[in-house]
């Protein structure tokens, strides 16, 4: 055997895994993406024409991003050029346009040049494809697992269209999973492997959307199966790996958003749901309870102030016994704030106090609201005039100002009628109300 046939295509098919070998040839194996290429799906409607546009494919692992775009090059007919951006930079980004180039002068073929992860590449380095994509030299097919607005260039996106790539449900991953078991050029179909309907689905549940990830779990339980047959205590040890959770992406935030909605939308359950996804995920939990501590002040405040104090303690409680007995205080946590009443009060007062004082001048504090510890400050007004408000009726001094004199007093601070600000919204109006009937009135 000479060094070409070492080294040959051929002779390294058989070796590669299971995924790559029933990489999708048509678009009608193409599982789980519809709404971007069912049936008369802009799309799809493109790549039936030939045509081509520059473009992002956002979605998870294993839903066929890559696979996707090399359909795209085979149904116009272009050169396809691959790069992953883990491990190129602009030295391989120039070489692969110059390729492009070149294919253009001699065989006016068009080039597609798919980038993985493009996401990996900083703001420069993205810079680079504009004058190719802005010439039509390329035709630029990025696919990431991360936001293209927060990760891409303002100026690079603007020239792509996004298309997002759904995680594939049960449904498209049994069709995947049997079609690797029946497949007997590619697949595991002259093994004639047996597997019962619950073993398939424990392999579903346990790709969770991605299918990469389920045709790994069923080659390397075709390895381990006796006499033909995966049973479930074959793939029970392979089946530990974490559910698709990437931390600090989208998936990151996107469930601490969703966990915080619950909350605030008064759902126990809901809470307690994504509470634990994101434990099972892989979130640190002292994440979770600090989060659970800012909903106390924002989403609930005097409406229940009970709930910054439960909150604190579940992230002492957790601080000192751990996982998982620590999980209980912050689930305990997480529920009392859900069935709390609810409040965002405090929130806006501190909003627009904020606006006041970052959009006007630094008022000087008034002199009656100075503090007076020496005879000199005393002799230059400080202090004078001030009312004692224990001292005055109701320990309320009625028809006092605290505001800068140049500045209108603001009500910044409208408690609801829920829990307990709706006692502190009548102790309010109360002493407005003796604001009102008092002689004693300064500047309102």
């Amino acid at each position: 055997m000479n060094r070409s046939d070492l080294f040959s295509t051929t002779a390294n098919d058989g070796q590669q895994p299971l995924a790559a070998r029933l990489r999708p040839t048509s678009l009608e194996q193409c599982l789980g993406q519809d709404h971007i290429l069912g049936p008369d799906k802009p799309l799809r409607r493109m790549l039936e024409q030939g045509l081509v546009h520059s473009m992002i494919l956002w979605g998870p692992p294993g839903v066929g991003k890559t696979t996707l775009a090399r359909l795209v090059a085979t149904f116009c007919d272009a050169r396809f050029e691959s790069l992953s951006a883990v491990l190129a930079g602009v030295k391989e980004v120039r070489a692969a346009v110059d390729l492009a180039r070149m294919e253009r002068e001699q065989t006016g073929r068009k080039t597609i040049l798919f980038v993985d992860e493009i996401h990996r590449f900083n703001k420069s380095q993205q810079d680079a494809f504009l004058p190719h994509v802005e010439e039509g030299l390329l035709t630029f097919i990025g696919a990431t697992t991360e936001n293209p607005s927060f990760e891409l260039n303002n100026a690079f996106l603007s020239r792509l269209r996004v298309y997002t790539l759904k995680p594939l449900d049960h449904t498209s991953l049994t069709a995947l999973l049997q079609r690797a078991l029946t497949d007997r050029e590619q697949g595991l179909g002259k093994l004639e492997l047996t597997v019962a309907p619950e073993v398939m689905d424990m392999l579903v549940k346990a790709a969770d959307g991605d299918g990469r990830r389920a045709l790994n779990f069923l080659e390397i339980a075709s390895d381990l199966s006796v006499d033909g047959t995966v049973s479930a205590s074959d793939i029970q040890p392979i089946l530990s790996s974490p559910r698709r959770f990437d931390k600090q992406g989208d998936i990151w935030y996107e469930q601490k958003s969703a966990f915080h909605k619950s909350v605030r939308g008064s759902s126990p359950d809901g809470a307690i749901y994504w509470m634990v996804r994101m434990i099972d995920g892989g979130m640190d939990p002292l994440i979770i309870v600090r989060r659970l501590v800012a909903i106390a002040s924002e989403d609930i405040g005097n409406a229940d102030p009970r709930a910054l104090e439960i909150t604190l303690n579940a992230w002492q409680a957790f601080e000192r016994l751990g996982a998982p007995e620590g999980y209980m205080a912050i689930a305990q946590a997480a529920i009392y704030c859900a069935c709390a009443p609810k409040s965002n009060a405090v929130y806006r007062a501190l909003q627009q106090a904020t606006e006041d004082v970052q959009g006007n001048p630094s008022y000087e504090v008034p002199l009656h609201l100075r503090n007076a510890p020496t005879k000199l400050l005393k002799e230059l007004g400080h202090k004078a005039e001030y009312r004692y408000a224990h001292d005055e009726e109701n320990a309320y001094a009625a028809g006092e100002c605290y505001f800068p004199e140049e500045m209108e007093p603001v009500e910044y601070y409208n408690p609801c009628e829920r829990g307990l600000e709706g006692k502190i919204k009548e102790k309010l109006q109360w002493l407005k109300d003796l604001d009102q009937a008092s002689s004693v009135r300064r500047r309102r």
